[in-house]
């Protein structure tokens, strides 16, 4: 279990009465899920509720689960091979 590195006010999420947890306590889960700023964790991290850490979900909307879905790049993809652009002139006006 984490402990807390400061002095810190939640409201329960049950009763929402405001709590005061002190240094060095060690908060119940309902309580610590909480405390959402790293800063008031000795270890600088916010802990993960073990019903979350096994159970991650499925990834957010628009991301691929893994890298091997990405499709593989063509053979033009090389930078060095790519042409150069080419500055456009100027006019003259007379």
């Amino acid at each position: 279990m984490a402990r807390l590195s400061a002095a810190v006010h939640v409201q329960h999420p049950t009763t929402r009465e405001w709590v005061v947890l002190e240094p060095g306590e060690e908060p119940a889960p309902e309580l610590a899920a909480e405390i959402t700023n790293p800063g008031a964790w000795e270890s600088g991290v916010l802990p993960v509720p073990e019903d979350q850490a096994e159970d991650e979900g499925p990834p957010p909307f628009g991301f691929a689960p893994d890298e091997s879905s990405e499709p593989e790049p063509g053979p033009d993809a090389d930078p060095e091979s790519a042409p150069t652009p080419q500055r456009r002139r100027k006019t003259a006006t007379t």
